[in-house]
């Protein structure tokens, strides 16, 4: 839905605008208007993001002409004791709502001074009192049938179409984003396997390297204690014999 909340002043102070307008989306500020700078300033992401289409160019003349159209007719607004509070204003809540691409709800709410009044349903021209003491506004607006079609233009017809408008916007802006698909993170905590070759011919080696080293060590020693020949190659034989079973042990 979107809705126009209009404040029209019979009198302002100096500097103070006679007319204010905001107007949200679905409760959402998106525009600003008042009637010293004559302009509408964008609020908050959709107003950035509506302010440079034909639609926002249109909207400063018709929020214009609204105020006047209501500033006229304060004057015939007759306040209660309880609602004399300073010089007689005009709140006015202009809504309108869209499906299936056509206006299915426009209304306007008028309060005086602050005070709900009035209530205009502008798809069927049904006014609703409020306020008992809005009894006689609502008879004389409800016999003004100019201003009657106005309130339905403005509702029916702009209002519905600034929605129908903006409202592509806003449903884009409301549409989650793309996430990219969450992969997997690889496992580092996988045991590491390690060939069983890569540990066994090390060993093997290093085993290989000790038994050459204690032959030596061996051959050096019979020659020092006086072994013959025959001896030397019984306990080298011997030696060989340990060596295969432990290298077929592995």
């Amino acid at each position: 839905s979107l809705c126009l909340h209009l404040t029209v002043k019979s009198q302002s102070r100096p500097g103070q605008p006679w007319c204010q307008v905001q107007s949200s989306m679905d409760t959402k500020p998106f525009l600003q208007y008042d009637s010293d700078s004559n302009k509408v300033r964008p609020l908050g992401f959709l107003g950035e993001e509506v302010n440079d289409t034909k639609a926002w160019t249109e909207l400063s003349p018709t929020v214009g002409e609204a105020g006047r159209e209501l500033r006229m007719v304060l004057p015939v607004i007759k306040l209660d004791k309880k609602e004399m509070r300073g010089p007689p204003s005009l709140q006015v809540r202009l809504c309108c709502q869209r499906e299936t691409e056509q206006c299915s709800g426009a209304s306007l709410l008028f309060s005086r001074n602050g005070w709900i009044a009035l209530l205009l349903d502008t798809m069927s021209i049904t006014w609703t009192v409020i306020d008992p003491g809005a009894t006689g506004l609502k008879e004389e607006w409800e016999n003004n049938q100019e201003l009657a079609e106005y309130f339905r233009k403005i509702s029916m017809g702009d209002c519905s179409y600034w929605l129908r408008e903006f409202l592509e916007h806003w449903e884009n802006m409301l549409l989650p984003e793309p996430t990219e698909p969450l992969t997997e993170a690889p496992n580092n905590h996988q045991p590491a396997s390690i060939p069983l070759n890569k540990c066994i011919l090390p060993l093997i080696f290093i085993f290989i390297i000790f038994i050459c080293l204690i032959v030596i060590i061996i051959k050096k020693c019979m020659k020092k204690s006086g072994t013959t020949e025959s001896e030397n190659q019984a306990g080298l034989w011997f030696l060989g014999r340990f060596v295969l079973g432990r290298t077929s042990e592995k």
